[in-house]
């Protein structure tokens, strides 16, 4: 199995790291693909860095910015920002063939709608995952809490791909995680959706741990009305809803206590983050189903604001 990982961010390392592990035979290849040259050199050089409470390892993982020296793969995971998806795409056609089972991991679910949007041959696979994981540096990964990754197809797959992803959910097991090929992975991106629109924002604005926000009497206060909220939206739209979005959200604050979200990463190296994907979703799915939802508006634009400032600061640095 030829599996391709595209993005050197906190998951993607992630899951390079403990895939490399649990190598499991030598038919198995893996490759970390990184747009930018100069960090596919460095990461090659230095290796991937996992770190848990218990140490860390360093693995020599092939990182690689030429999709020429890759050839095909069977597998490819995008481990991208959902703003980055298309592009990305784009740039991976060299990659991809019509027996390529593309497997997306987005924050959100703004990216439901790709097949279409981008008019890809054959049904791609989705995956949300509750893994902690925080970027300490490049290509150095803190494997901060334990969750459950879920894979699945929203529309019907071909018998092969429908294989693959099984043999996927197999190696990545072996490798350690917690996997489960689900029938209503859609359902399970919105339980993702719930704990990200819950955790994210907040984590950035109030420059918290996941854990710390239980700590905090105004943060958990706005936590469980952003969460209420976005379950009254996913109810309207149709979405099961298994385990309580409120529960769930504050057990992944305690698992993950020590994990820094990816949003408030994004803030603390001033970068774009998945506000649009997160909340704004949510915003969007509950104009068209007549829902208000004022909680998920108010933490949208403040992220946003908080965006335009330390964008204004980088132009004034620049301008220097």
């Amino acid at each position: 199995m030829r599996i391709a990982i595209v993005g050197p961010g906190a998951l993607g390392c992630l899951f390079a790291s403990l895939f490399f592990q649990k190598k499991q035979s030598a038919e198995n290849s893996l490759w970390l693909l990184d747009h930018n040259q100069e960090r596919a050199a460095l990461l090659t050089a230095q290796g991937i860095i996992y770190e848990t409470d218990k140490g860390q390892e360093r693995y020599p993982i092939s990182v690689s910015s030429d999709l020429q020296a890759i050839s095909s793969t069977d597998i490819v995971l995008f481990c991208v920002k959902s703003q980055n998806l298309a592009g990305c795409l784009h740039s991976c056609l060299p990659l991809l063939s019509p027996q390529t089972l593309l497997v997306f991991l987005q924050n959100g679910i703004s990216h439901l709608d790709i097949q279409e949007r981008l008019n890809l041959p054959t049904a791609p696979a989705f995956a949300s995952s509750s893994e902690g994981a925080t970027l300490l540096g490049s290509g150095h990964v803190l494997h901060a809490g334990r969750g459950i990754t879920y894979l699945g197809f929203l529309k019907s797959p071909t018998e092969r791909h429908q294989q693959q992803l099984a043999e996927l959910a197999r190696i990545l097991q072996k490798a350690g995680l917690n996997v489960a090929l689900s029938q209503d992975i859609r359902s399970q991106l919105w339980a993702k959706l719930f704990i990200n629109a819950g955790i994210n924002p907040l984590t950035a604005l109030y420059n918290r741990t996941n854990g710390q926000l239980l700590t905090s009497c105004a943060a958990r206060g706005r936590l469980k009305n952003i969460v209420h909220e976005a379950e009254t939206v996913a109810r309207a739209c149709g979405i099961t809803i298994s385990v309580d979005p409120l529960q769930a959200t504050l057990a992944i604050c305690k698992s993950t206590a020590k994990n820094i979200s990816s949003m408030l990463q994004d803030r603390r190296h001033q970068r774009p983050t998945e506000i649009d994907a997160i909340n704004g979703a949510i915003v969007r799915e509950g104009k068209m189903a007549g829902i208000a939802t004022p909680f998920n508006e108010e933490v949208m634009q403040q992220i946003k604001k908080m965006e335009e400032k330390y964008n204004q600061d980088t132009t004034r640095t620049e301008a220097i």
